[in-house]
């Protein structure tokens, strides 16, 4: 009987576990273990784009420029709740330039979290109400500010108090979540563990809503030729962009082709079809041109989705030598007027040995815009709270907090009773440990004056999450008759680096030159399927995939010069693009065979295997943070980031550690300075604007040496990677609130560390 061509296995995204419908690959490919002798993987080479990029000729859906084009911009609701009343375009139709609005009846059932688009009962500020479409977009912007409208504005639900109110409206669309019913998930006794421990703690932390603020904002363009759509958009996921599309607008997917050559930032944000694109799409069929809607700034930031706020009620319990006996969250998460239920409670069950875990998270829905997945989504709140009730517990144990978190580190995967593919947390506290300088910096910090205004502290903390990637995706490696190679997936490259990754995989398994490598992504039409580039998953993967396609490559390389060579294939070798015969002198460059061959072309086609059965595949970090605090303002100063990782084999050290800098800076700005202000009365955000929501500057960066502990895990699959975007933002905002408490003896329970919350905590103590 012959095996299964398509069997099941599960896959982790973002704390959500799918199960996923898998074809076996051809072949599976001898693992990369640690002493596997490679020659290109592994190496620091340029990023493949670099040129375009500095240079500006990298292409982004905002420079996209299509004959006849017009340009849309959307009409958004000034306030949180009510009904509109009117909207009178008859100003901004006069207008010289205008070509016609988009209402709710051009667009029935297209919906965005529960809303239907451009519907006239208001769930959030900032909600698009219309469209208008002009020859500039300057046009139509002086035309939106000629629409008159007239609505009946409601009290809205902007507080979880009020959301849980027993009186409180619904204000989700479909309707909301039954009140007074938490998701809980739980092991042991919690109650039991409390009871036996020798040592409680519990504290109250808060975290904010935060924005995503990319660079490049949510946009699309869109064109019609007869029955098929062309749609240029930024997104994460061209694939998930185009079914939400045909389905949306009722047409097959081969009528639909997404293209993303490259994005400035997405984090989350840009996981499906976009209202952006909905509207492109709307009116270029309408008016049979095509059409750009980009996101201005303001409306990036109201209407893109965020990460959630939580507030996080925790009880640790424990024993005197510091054994966790109990961990306890009760947490209340606003969720907006959407999202999925991604909450803080996954973490306090995955990161530390305990028997007895309870979490009670309790979803609620207000007047304002739905969350999205933002890096490390669940994860990162979570961090802050479970971390720094760690370090409070270490205090009443007169504990060092490094030494209680190696005492309570978790061998295997309690959630699930299963071992980890790999798990070197342990090498990270201690590698970390001593490139921080860990205990002399803490004796020098309990030695500093008390009266000394600049007061200097370290903190640490620990992360973990899940980044297996998996199946489905495919690649395809072509070699071209000049002995060029081309590497096609549908892949996205976020920014991060795939295109030179997979050509280093690609170039790797042929023994080719890297510079003869070249990876195409980004387009539904051309390319074969790979998933949505979210949850850490895309190069663990791809890179499979990329591998087992470039082994059917080489051999068919093999089969045509072995002929040429007059010997076996398997006495063949290759190395730089040269193949070489096994112990004689004779060789034939890629590029020689290629000629001989004609129009003859090598392909190879690659998928992604299934993962191990009952094994979980997850990142791990320890952080350190030193800070110095100023208590006379209150302001925080972030000195110096230690971050060790286990992430498995990293493929190019250098846009691998580029994801840990910019994962840790965005962790400062959750730490010291993001968080969406809202008028609680008005429901309105109050510093929708980049200059109002401060993220970090240069300023505000500090030393980061961020670093991965060696190894490869080959359990997880035959490359040996793992997940690397996330990780880094997890502890950040941790380690710095644990330094801040280590610098001024009082703990700060909310985030961002802001002077007037520094002082007030300072005050209270």
């Amino acid at each position: 009987m012959s095996a299964k061509r398509f069997v099941t296995t599960q896959v982790e995204v973002e704390g959500r576990v799918e199960t996923k419908i898998v074809e076996m690959p051809s072949r599976s490919p001898e693992p990369w273990g640690d002493d596997a002798d490679l020659h290109v993987v592994g190496l620091r080479a340029q990023r493949m784009d670099a040129l375009e990029k500095v240079t500006g000729q990298a292409r982004y859906t905002a420079d996209v420029q299509l004959a006849g084009m017009l340009h849309a911009v959307v009409l958004r609701s000034p306030i949180a709740r009510g009904q509109v009343t009117e909207i009178d375009f008859t100003a901004a139709l006069a207008l010289a330039g205008v070509s016609d609005v988009l209402t709710l009846g051009d667009v029935p059932g297209i919906r965005r979290d529960g809303v239907q688009l451009f519907d006239q009962r208001i769930h959030y500020a900032g909600q698009p109400l219309a469209a208008i479409c002009a020859e500039s977009a300057d046009v139509a912007h002086r035309a939106l500010g000629l629409v008159r409208m007239t609505y009946e504005s409601e009290a809205p639900v902007s507080t979880p108090a009020q959301a849980l109110a027993t009186d409180a409206p619904k204000v989700k669309p479909n309707g909301n979540t039954p009140r007074n019913m938490p998701k809980v998930s739980k092991r042991g006794d919690v109650h039991a563990g409390l009871a036996a421990a020798d040592v409680t703690i519990t504290r109250e932390y808060r975290t904010p809503v935060a924005l995503h603020t990319a660079m490049e904002p949510h946009g699309a363009v869109a064109e019609w030729v007869g029955e098929q759509v062309t749609v240029y958009e930024s997104t994460q996921g061209i694939f998930n962009t185009r079914a939400d599309l045909a389905a949306e607008f009722k047409l097959p997917l081969s009528h639909v082709r997404v293209i993303k050559n490259y994005m400035g930032g997405g984090f989350g944000a840009k996981n499906g079809a976009s209202t952006a694109a909905a509207i492109a799409v709307a009116l270029s069929r309408k008016l049979e041109r095509p059409v750009r809607c980009i996101w201005d700034r303001e409306g990036e930031q109201l209407d893109a989705g965020n990460r959630p706020a939580t507030i996080q009620r925790v009880t640790l319990g424990a024993k005197r030598d510091g054994t966790l006996t109990a961990i306890q969250l009760d947490a209340t998460i606003p969720l907006g007027i959407g999202g999925w239920q991604g909450g803080p409670g996954k973490f306090y069950h995955e990161m530390y040995a305990c028997e007895n875990v309870e979490t009670r998270e309790t979803f609620v829905y207000m007047n304002t815009s739905a969350m999205s997945s933002f890096r490390a989504p669940g994860h990162t709140e979570g961090a802050f709270g479970l971390e720094c009730a760690l370090d409070a517990l270490a205090h009443e144990l007169h504990m060092d907090p490094l030494a209680l978190r190696v005492h309570n580190h978790a061998a295997r995967d309690q959630v699930q009773d299963r071992p980890y593919s790999l798990k070197r947390l342990r090498e990270c506290y201690a590698q970390g440990a001593e490139q921080f300088g860990w205990e002399a910096h803490r004796a020098s910090c309990a030695k500093q004056s008390s009266s000394s205004r600049l007061r200097r502290g370290v903190g640490v903390a620990s992360q973990i999450w899940s980044a297996g990637g998996g199946p489905p995706a495919y690649a395809t490696v072509r070699i071209n008759p000049d002995g060029t190679i081309e590497v096609l997936t549908g892949a996205q490259d976020l920014g991060t680096g795939a295109r030179t990754v997979f050509a280093q995989v690609a170039a790797e398994t042929l023994g080719a030159k890297l510079g003869d490598c070249r990876t195409v992504l980004g387009d539904t039409e051309r390319l074969p399927f790979a998933s949505n580039s979210w949850g850490s998953i895309t190069t663990a993967s791809v890179a499979p995939a990329v591998r087992v396609a470039a082994e059917e490559a080489r051999e068919r390389l093999f089969e045509a010069a072995s002929g040429m060579l007059g010997v076996e294939p398997d006495q063949l070798e290759s190395r730089d693009s040269l193949i070489t015969v096994l112990g004689e002198e004779k060789s034939l460059t890629f590029a020689q065979v290629g000629r001989k061959l004609g129009d003859v072309m090598i392909i190879g086609q690659g998928s992604r295997g299934p993962n191990p059965e009952k094994t979980a595949i997850s990142a791990f970090a320890a952080q350190f943070a030193e800070v110095e605090v100023d208590v006379d303002t209150g302001r925080v100063r972030v000195l110096r980031i230690v971050s060790a990782h286990d992430s498995g084999r990293i493929l190019n050290p250098t846009l691998a550690e580029s994801q840990l800098e910019g994962g840790i800076i965005q962790g400062v700005g959750y730490a010291l300075f993001e968080e969406r202000v809202l008028d609680e009365r008005l429901g309105l955000p109050m510093n929708p604007t980049s200059h109002d929501y401060k993220v970090p500057t240069i300023g505000d960066v500090p030393v980061i040496e961020a670093f991965f502990v060696a190894g490869s895990d080959v359990v997880a699959n035959h490359v040996g990677v793992k997940g690397v975007a996330e990780p880094p933002i997890i502890p950040t905002a941790p380690a710095i609130a644990n330094a801040v408490r280590c610098a001024l003896g009082v703990e700060c329970l909310e985030i961002p560390l802001t002077p007037w919350r520094v002082l007030g905590a300072l005050q209270s103590s």
